[in-house]
């Protein structure tokens, strides 16, 4: 068995456990950090608008020596300011000016034939308005808020509208570092761009439902028993899924860092950065905001329940009143004995709901740490009733 298999189980069985919702305000704390250098990214700074947004004129040069200041000096020459010169692989080079009207484009193409012998016919022009860039960004916005409702009418359906709130919340804030982000590295928002960070979001939703449809699990009959309180149940959850949720997101950064860093580093495939920037930021934040923002947020929300308050005091009361397993439960989340007792309190709680046995809904391989009581034996229970 390999040691991600190993560490899977251990975790699954409770032998190893993490506390991610009890140290839920350092983690509040360091997403603080990060989305308060994304908003002065995103306000300091700006993002920087590709053509496609903010309008303007764009010639592509291909297969030319001429260099980037070459290009640059000659577009000038034909009397624009300011161009954007980028170099794109190794032998195209791509102009970005304001707008311009269809005869000055003539005239910079026929200024970069003279300087850097290019065909004009072969040079690229493309005018884009600024009515279509304004377009663009009303479609995104719209279809960001479509997406965003049509979240919270699902998870409402699926699971409640607590962890509904829980999802939205750590949606908006992998949308924040990933804008942000992406404004402080200066790199150009395109299309590319946008289709990126929804992508994004739907990744970030696919690893909490996975997250949260554990959590659901681990309490659905909670409120029935009096050993572990909702966090306490729901943390177990996150620990058991932790493994898969990291493995996910490996695969996923897989493919986008080899753009990033063979596709556009060594190849010089530009036209693949804007998206894979997005990406790769967009899937850090999202597993980051499955297992740290999301589920400590909905136990927040949950705990303030009359019946999950009901539960906290009646689990601190039997623990107070000296269960020796129920004190080892309180210990911190960091031990084994405490996420094994959380673990046979969350199948003891199920068994009391659904009229069987613990031992039939422990997780596989999972040792009991205390002594239960065995049932009077295996006659119907009419029969019982009967003497």
């Amino acid at each position: 068995m390999s040691g991600a298999r190993t560490l899977a189980h251990r975790l699954y069985s409770g032998e190893v456990s993490y506390d991610f919702v009890g140290k839920r305000r350092r983690w509040y704390a360091i997403s603080g950090v990060i989305l308060l250098l994304a908003l002065v990214g995103l306000f300091g700074r700006g993002l920087n608008l590709g053509i496609e947004f903010k309008g303007g004129s764009a010639f592509t040069i291909p297969n030319t020596t001429a260099s980037v200041e070459q290009v640059r000096a000659s577009v000038e020459k034909a009397g624009v300011q300011d161009p954007i010169v980028t170099q794109v692989g190794r032998s195209t080079i791509t102009v970005q000016t304001p707008a311009l009207t269809p005869d000055q484009s003539v005239q910079v193409t026929k200024q970069i034939e003279t300087d850097t012998g290019v065909k004009q016919g072969d040079i690229a022009v493309q005018l884009v308005g600024p009515s279509w860039g304004s377009e663009v960004t009303k479609r995104a916005a719209q279809g960001l808020v479509v997406f965003l409702i049509l979240v919270v009418i699902f998870l409402s359906a699926y699971f409640e509208w607590r962890l509904a709130v829980a999802a939205v919340v750590a949606l908006i804030h992998d949308l924040v570092i990933t804008i942000g982000i992406y404004a402080l590295s200066g790199f150009e928002v395109t299309p590319a761009t946008v289709i990126g960070v929804l992508t994004i979001l739907g990744f970030s939703l696919y690893d909490t439902v996975v997250v949260f449809d554990k959590v659901r699990e681990n309490t659905r009959a909670i409120t029935s028993g009096n050993r572990a309180t909702y966090s306490e149940a729901a943390n177990l959850a996150l620990n058991q899924t932790l493994v898969r949720s990291i493995n996910t997101s490996i695969v996923a950064l897989l493919p986008v860092t080899a753009i990033l860093v063979i596709g556009v580093g060594l190849l010089g495939a530009g036209t693949l950065k804007d998206l894979a920037l997005a990406l790769f930021i967009g899937t850090a934040a999202g597993t980051y905001s499955s297992i740290f923002i999301a589920t400590p947020v909905a136990c927040q929300l949950e705990e303030r329940r009359p019946e999950m308050k009901a539960l906290a005091a009646r689990v601190a009361a039997r623990r107070a009143g000296g269960d020796g397993r129920g004190k080892s439960a309180k210990k911190s989340a960091g031990g084994a004995t405490t996420a094994t007792a959380v673990l046979d309190a969350v199948a003891a709680d199920e068994a009391a709901a659904d009229d069987v046995t613990p031992d039939t809904l422990k997780a596989p391989g999972v040792t009991s740490t205390g002594p239960r009581q065995q049932p009077r034996g295996n006659q119907a229970r009419s029969k019982r009733k009967k003497k």
